[in-house]
Parts: C-alpha cells; sequence; structure tokens
C-alpha cells in the first residue's frame, strides 16, 4: 500500500442504480469519479430475475443485465469501477478518507450508495428458494404472481403493505404473524383487517419453505398449540423490513432509528458539506430502482456543484 493515498474529487461508495448513476453524472461531469463495487455488486438487482417496471425496457430485462448495462455506460465516460469493499471512511478530515480491503484513497466529495438488504427468515429452505417463490419485494414481483395464493410474513406496515399490495394479483393473502395482533399503525391494521382478501394467521411462524424447483407451498407452526401444518401457497413475499448498509460509517453521519442515513429535506447532502447519500441506504419508503437512480443523479449533480463553490 502507497504512503501516499490515490487522491479523487469524487468517491463512489455502491454498485447498485444508484452508484452507477451518480458514477455516469459526476464522469460525464469530468470529475474521473472512483466507485467501489463493494460485496454484492449491483446490490438487490443481481438477486431480482425479471425487472419490468424499469423504463426504457418495453420486453423488461433481468437484474443482472441491467447492471451490466449500468456499469458499461458509467465506465464508457470514465468512471473507475474498483472490485473491492469499503471497510471504513473518516470524514473528520479533509480530504475524506476511505479505507477498502486493498487500497485506501482520499476525496473531496463522497457520494454513499451502499443501499439496504432485505430481512429474510432465517431458514435454509427460504434461502434457497430466493426469486423461485420467495421474494422480498411485493412492488417490484407481485406482478408474477397473479391468480395465486401468497403469504406474507410480518406485522408491521411493510408486512401490511406487501399484503394489501399483493391483493391486486392474489386469488387469497395469507399474512403470517408471530402475535396475535397486529404492529402495524391502527389504520393500516384496519385496512388489512377489514380487506377481504387477506386472511390472519395469528400466532403462527414458517418452520419450512416447500419445493425444489419452485416454492409449493409453507410449513407452519402454530405457536401457542405447537401444532403444525402445511399449506399450498404459490409465493412468499418477506414483510420484516430492510437493514441498510451503513454499519460501516459508525456515527459520523446522522441516522434514522432503523440505520437509514438522514438528508437536508428535499436534497442528497447529509450533515458534512461534501457528503451525499442516496439510493435505499437513505430511502426506507420507495425501494425502487428508477428511485434510487434518480437520486443518484441528484447526489452528482449537488457534488459537482458544491465542488465547484468550494473553486470558486
Amino acid at each position: 500500500m502507497s504512503d501516499t493515498p490515490e487522491h479523487r474529487k469524487v468517491v463512489i461508495i455502491g454498485s447498485g442504480p444508484a452508484g452507477y448513476t451518480a458514477g455516469l453524472y459526476t464522469s460525464r461531469a469530468l470529475l474521473e469519479p472512483l466507485l467501489f463495487l463493494g460485496p454484492t455488486v449491483g446490490g438487490q438487482l443481481t438477486i431480482t430475475t425479471d425487472v419490468e417496471n424499469y423504463p426504457g425496457f418495453a420486453d423488461g430485462v433481468t437484474g443482472p443485465e441491467m447492471v451490466d448495462i449500468f456499469r458499461k455506460q458509467a465506465e464508457r465516460f470514465g468512471t473507475t469501477c474498483l472490485a473491492d469493499t469499503v471497510e471504513s471512511v473518516d470524514l473528520s478530515v479533509r480530504p475524506f478518507v476511505v479505507k477498502a480491503e486493498t487500497t485506501t484513497v482520499t476525496c473531496d466529495t463522497l457520494i454513499i450508495a451502499t443501499g439496504a438488504d432485505a430481512k429474510y427468515l432465517d431458514l435454509d429452505s427460504v434461502h434457497r428458494l430466493k426469486n423461485k417463490g420467495v421474494s422480498a419485494c411485493a412492488t417490484c414481483d407481485g406482478f408474477f404472481f397473479r391468480d395465486q395464493r401468497l403469504a406474507v410474513v410480518g406485522g408491521g406496515d411493510s408486512a401490511v403493505e406487501e399484503a394489501t399490495f399483493l391483493t391486486r394479483f392474489a386469488t387469497e393473502v395469507v399474512l403470517i404473524h408471530r402475535r396475535d395482533e397486529l404492529r402495524a399503525s391502527k389504520i393500516m391494521a384496519k385496512r388489512a383487517l377489514e380487506n377481504e382478501k387477506i386472511t390472519m394467521a395469528w400466532d403462527t411462524t414458517v418452520s419450512e419453505a416447500l419445493g425444489d424447483e419452485k416454492l409449493t407451498g409453507l410449513r407452519l407452526k402454530n405457536l401457542k398449540t405447537g401444532e403444525e401444518r402445511e399449506e399450498e401457497f404459490g409465493g412468499l413475499f418477506m414483510g420484516i423490513g430492510h437493514v441498510p448498509n451503513t454499519a460501516f460509517l459508525g456515527d459520523q453521519l446522522a441516522k434514522d432509528e432503523a440505520g437509514y442515513l438522514l438528508t437536508k429535506p428535499g436534497w442528497t447532502a447529509t450533515e458534512i458539506p461534501g457528503v451525499f447519500a442516496c439510493g435505499d441506504a437513505a430511502d426506507s419508503y420507495y425501494r425502487q430502482a428508477v428511485t434510487a437512480a434518480g437520486t443518484g443523479c441528484a447526489a452528482a449533480i449537488e457534488a459537482e456543484r458544491w465542488l465547484e463553490e468550494q473553486a470558486g
């Protein structure tokens, strides 16, 4: 490792839609950004089979194909993509210091686009059937489960929102919750309980996801009686939240109670001048590829203008 770290005007951490879009815009502004790909290149898109709700792809595209297109476009204009994972940053000094597994760099501006990972039930059968009937995004995948009986795990607002959305496509949605009442807000809970397509499975957990090539059903356990039963389902959706990939920042930037980065209202700028946050690392509400790309664009433009102000 060199004694004098490489310096860049812009460093981007994360290789999902937000990160690549930030790379595209900053490289077109001739800022020669360095983008750290991270441990999961492409983020959640890499585990998404078909993307049909991103503008410009009339016939749809697979998640990995979209990631490859994003990367090629960003690199075409001068983004340097580095296959390394950032372990820590020091935002108390200028230029900022970014330490990765194999290298250390400094930068004038930092764009954080590290995304968030959906929480899945910690069952081998569930992990094995990801994208084979098991999903963590009703908005992304609900369309593919038309006229099927579906299950949603969880009892908070996320689970209720997923279940309610899925009633557009499903014959029935069973909301599986380990307690005997929902944790969701009163208005959300009321909507679910009054929806004729939603059935509640109280005091229940999933013991196993059934199926070989794709999900065919679930083994459910009643926590009060200990009784187990098997039921047929065409899909299982996680509604137990997401974990933003922001732990490596420590307490250097403001976060909400779930760990999402806080930015100035209407902007991607954080409380530290020159540091910007975009995509799912700062968005617990939309969590879509297209909205992540939009905030990646915003972060790039804000970073460019911030650099101009410092130079002027």
